[in-house]
């Protein structure tokens, strides 16, 4: 197939559906052609009731995704990128950001501006020793302009994210680990086996509770303190309804694995 019809792959493990940006050629950069893909990818497995948990990656060992597709952005003038490209890839990576199904990137090489961008959007990150992860818009004269400005300053001591921002320096896995952005740093060779028994792993926990965690976190993060533990104490009364809640602790009192059904 060509890379057009071709340039995401999307596969299921069981519970687990895999995402794989195929663009080797490339980098694996992102284009608009390609988000969409990758939206309509992410639709695919949200509704598919038998995946509990998403895992992004890269094709090949050299990247992740090396950034934005250069030559693209270069041809564009301002109002059509905003309205072409930019309304894209923000919508892309809100949808990665609200997904109900825990996410994880196995960052396989390098992650850098959009790459990087499309990382702080996921649930748990995990990365290969060998990569490099970075916002090197400054050096073409631009900044991060697919949500890295805000979610970046979110994520990590607000000094760091101008620091990495303003520069344009790449950071090392252990560094990024270090920094906050990345759960752990493995080797390459044991990167997919390593994110895929993460996955399963939580793929074994209720759906349904993963899905209302995982709003009570995101919502909660973006309100005071005193209206989000009202949330959670909302959330947590919601979970205390399901089958999934009392299968859970009667199989905790009868010794024996719990089957959660997601209801």
């Amino acid at each position: 197939m060509s890379e057009a019809t071709n340039a995401i792959l999307c596969e299921r493990n069981g519970p687990v559906g895999v995402l794989t940006i195929h663009r080797p050629q490339t980098l694996n950069a992102l284009n608009t052609p390609t988000l969409l893909q990758l939206e309509a990818a992410l639709t695919e497995l949200e509704r598919d009731d038998s995946v509990r948990v998403i895992v992004i990656t890269g094709a090949g060992e050299k990247a992740f995704v090396a950034g934005g597709d250069i030559a693209d952005l270069n041809s564009r003038q301002g109002l059509a990128h905003y309205e072409e490209f930019a309304e894209v890839i923000h919508r892309v990576f809100r949808r990665f950001e609200l997904s109900d199904k825990p996410t994880i990137g196995a960052i396989n090489g390098w992650a850098l501006g959009g790459g990087t961008e499309l990382l702080l959007t996921l649930d748990l990150r995990l990365v290969a020793q060998e990569a490099k992860l970075g916002l090197p818009e400054i050096n073409l004269g631009l900044f991060p302009g697919a949500g890295g400005t805000q979610r970046l300053i979110r994520q990590v001591p607000l000094c760091r994210a101008k620091e990495l921002m303003f520069t344009g320096n790449q950071i090392t896995a252990a560094e990024a680990v270090a920094l906050g952005l990345c759960n752990r740093a493995v080797p390459r060779a044991t990167l997919m086996e390593e994110t895929m028994a993460l996955a399963q792993q939580i793929a074994q926990k209720s759906p349904l509770t993963l899905k209302l965690l995982k709003r009570a976190l995101r919502d909660g993060a973006e309100m005071p303190l005193g209206a989000a533990l009202a949330h959670e104490q909302a959330i947590i009364g919601l979970v205390l309804d399901s089958r999934d809640a009392h299968e859970g602790c009667s199989a905790f009192l009868e010794k024996r694995p719990a089957q959660f059904i997601g209801k």
